[in-house]
């Protein structure tokens, strides 16, 4: 996926792993950006509903299942160390 595709309006990036977690509980994760070699952007498709799941993440009143939320963080990070930018 090229800058410009990543920039469209039709998908939302966050460089915040604890944000990436929460959303990819609930979206697909379309593809990792490692272009900045210092943090890795965590990219998704946008899709109705996202903007007031990201809110609602914000705003402290998401409720998630703990133990599904551990295992998204540590596919997450599976992910973000071994490189992968391939969706499972």
């Amino acid at each position: 996926m090229n800058q410009a595709e990543i920039k469209s309006k039709d998908y939302y990036t966050t460089s915040d792993l604890a944000l990436a977690t929460a959303v990819a509980l609930f979206y697909s994760l379309d593809s990792l950006d490692f272009q900045n070699p210092r943090k890795a952007n965590f990219i998704f498709k946008k899709e109705s509903g996202l903007d007031i799941l990201i809110e609602t993440y914000w705003k402290g009143e998401l409720t998630v299942e703990p133990q599904a939320y551990f295992n998204q963080l540590k596919s997450l990070k599976t992910r973000l160390y071994s490189g992968g930018n391939n969706v499972n």
